[in-house]
């Protein structure tokens, strides 16, 4: 009790509620940036902590990881932009976003995030005692069954045709074994490269499959992001729909923090997983994907409850469960903390501090945000041409800050080709990225628990409850596929007219060739190295032939289908080719090769203005100048590096334009 009471003095501190407030702020600005995260926050905060009060540097700190998911939802929501950790956030809030309904997406986002934070926070108060048994109790058996139950939900997002979905779920998985083998130490398919070494970022696959796409999307139809003039109810309409779905806000947090306290499954499977879970459960999922509420509350509610477990196997046994914990490991170092024994003994009124900090930090992070989601949300409302070379600039600069090399940038060109024509031929592509993000767990538990365990793990319990609920899944996706078969058909009538059917039969040659040089690449490789990309290779050959016959002979009946959905020729009926801003996107890329990214931006957002909105030129001379305003003071305060060109350094362009 006395601890308790040590805590509470400590954490109703004026000092501590205005640390708690700074970390809120600084996390929300993180987040909203797209690419910085967690992991950016924290090493921004590393230089200023050290030599703080130890509760003032813990309200900091949990006032930053606890928002920067809640600031990175507005670029998810209203730009199609993936944040770090509300990735599949996209496929259901962008479509309400352009459907006029933002303000209720973002506030429904924000109260679950609340909701969510809150269970990670209660589930991290009763791990206190019970942490070390409650780790030790998930072995790499029971990691690999929960890889697999994740996996297993895919065919909830395969649309309506399973065997293009299940064919996705392959690529994703065969992408995610590009690079370094983890068990022998090989390379695959690197392309001769050193940028695949350590294979493609996550932000640079899903800024490419998902985001760029969009963009094109919205620039063809020359309309602003929402297709209506209001924005719906606004908040309390958002906030009422995560009321109303309190029993699925809690399950999924409930995934949320078991995502987190298990270090190696990685936070990053938490929002996919959770979006899995809810269209697998709901019983009507005709709106999955094109603007259903559920799918903005149920990856919200798991990317902040994973927060909560996550610091469970940080406090309590010193082990990192993701980026930014391993840098707050570095943290407690720097303010004279111990991770392990020491926070459940002597310093256990530092736990309950870091506990209580990281819900109040969820509290005011949320209401900030409600607050201010219907005014942001008006950017929906303003022609997407002013728009769409902005985010352009912010997509690139995303992507380069995974890695900072151009390899970034030319991957989300090829990818953004790649998306393109999958999103034109109707191939899923959350089933793509959900494969990706669970390759590298699965491939390097089934080595471990094969060498560790054999399939004496299946023994255990808590192994036979989760191999339950992975048969359970799969039988619910097998029903699925079922009742969608029919669908399939149709779905290829939607493609386009008939003779558009050559090139989608193109595109899957092209990836069946792909996948064929994948496994062949790898042939002379040592057996662990090529085992995992060889046994998923085969399979997505065998799923890409069948969705090769399947196209074939959809065209050989193609007068028997003359009746078909014309609804996307409709769409793009008298709109510029794709192909057009396919070259816009390639002259920015070729401006700042040649002029370094904060020059090239100004002149490519001046460009594209003046040339998709018209006049007044004055217009775009100010967005130019404010991109450059931007750039610079971010280059500044922030130290983010931009791609150098080749002529500033000869013209002796100031810091700010170089």
């Amino acid at each position: 009790m006395a601890t308790v009471l040590q805590a509470l003095g400590e954490l109703l501190t004026l000092q501590h509620f205005l640390f708690l407030w700074l970390g809120v702020l600084i996390g929300l600005v993180v987040g909203i940036v797209p690419g910085m995260g967690g992991a950016a926050g924290m090493a921004l905060l590393l230089p200023f902590v050290y030599g703080m009060n130890q509760t003032s540097a813990l309200a900091l700190m949990m006032g930053m990881l606890s928002t920067t998911a809640t600031g990175d939802t507005f670029p998810s929501i209203l730009m199609g932009i993936p944040g770090g950790s509300s990735s599949a956030t996209v496929l259901d809030g962008f479509p309400l976003a352009r459907q006029g309904h933002a303000a209720r997406a973002l506030s429904a986002a924000f109260s679950a995030s609340l909701l969510g934070g809150l269970v990670g926070a209660a589930v991290l108060t009763l791990c206190v005692f019970i942490a070390r048994p409650l780790i030790l109790g998930i072995g790499m058996g029971e990691q690999l069954l929960l890889i697999l139950l994740a996996l297993s939900m895919v065919g909830s997002l395969t649309g309506s045709s399973p065997l293009k979905g299940l064919a996705a779920c392959g690529l994703g998985l065969l992408v995610g074994t590009v690079g370094t083998a983890p068990a022998t130490g090989e390379l695959r398919n690197t392309l001769g490269t050193t940028y695949l070494s350590d294979g493609i970022p996550l932000v640079v696959l899903a800024l490419g499959i998902f985001a760029m796409p969009e963009v094109i999307d919205l620039l063809r139809q020359r309309s602003a992001i929402a297709n209506v003039e209001t924005l719906g109810s606004g908040w309390r309409e958002g906030i009422t729909d995560t009321l109303k779905q309190w029993w699925l806000m809690l399950r999924v947090s409930a995934i949320g923090s078991l995502i987190g306290i298990m270090p190696g499954v990685g936070a990053s499977t938490a929002d996919w997983l959770a979006y899995g879970h809810v269209v697998q459960s709901s019983r009507d999922k005709s709106m999955f994907g094109k603007g259903d509420i559920r799918g903005v509350i149920a990856p919200e509610a798991a990317n902040h409850a994973v927060r909560g477990g996550d610091l469970v196997p940080t406090l309590f046994l010193g082990i990192p469960g993701s980026g930014s914990m391993a840098l707050l490991l570095g943290a407690f170092v720097l303010i004279g903390l111990e991770p392990g024994f020491q926070m459940v003994g002597p310093h256990l009124d530092l736990t309950f501090v870091i506990i209580w900090s990281l819900a109040l930090a969820n509290v005011f992070g949320a209401v900030i945000a409600i607050v201010l989601a219907g005014p942001i949300a008006k950017i929906t409302l303003i022609r997407y041409a002013l728009l769409a070379p902005l985010i352009i600039v912010i997509m690139v600069f995303t992507a380069y800050q995974a890695t900072q090399s151009w390899g970034d940038v030319v991957a989300l060109v090829l990818l953004m080709a790649i998306g393109v024509y999958m999103k034109r031929f109707d191939w899923p592509r959350p089933a793509l990225v959900v494969g990706y993000v669970l390759s590298s767990g699965l491939e390097a538990s089934s080595y471990q628990t094969a060498q560790v365990y054999g399939l004496t793990f299946l023994e255990r319990p808590q192994s036979m409850l989760i191999a339950a609920l992975v048969l359970l899944s799969i039988a619910a996706g097998v029903r699925n596929a079922w009742k969608s078969r029919g669908a399939a058909v149709q779905s290829d009538r939607a493609v386009g007219k008939p003779k558009t059917r050559v090139p989608q039969l193109v595109f899957t040659g092209l990836v069946t060739c792909a996948v064929g040089r994948g496994v062949y690449s790898i042939s002379g490789t040592a057996y662990l190295t090529r085992l995992f990309p060889t046994a998923v290779g085969i399979a997505t050959l065998l799923l890409l032939a069948a969705v090769l016959l399947r196209q074939i002979m959809a065209d050989a009946m193609s007068p028997i289908l003359a009746d078909f959905d014309q609804s996307h020729q409709a769409l793009y009926a008298g709109q510029p080719s794709k192909y057009i801003y396919f070259g816009w996107i390639v002259l920015f890329l070729a401006l700042i090769w040649l002029l370094g990214f904060t020059l090239a931006s100004a002149i490519f957002v001046i460009a594209m203005i003046s040339v998709e909105c018209g006049p007044p030129f004055f217009r775009s001379v100010i967005f130019g100048v404010g991109t450059v305003g931007v750039l610079a003071a971010f280059s500044y305060l922030l130290y983010i590096h931009y791609p150098e060109g080749l002529l500033p350094d000869y013209l002796g362009l100031p810091w700010w334009l170089s």
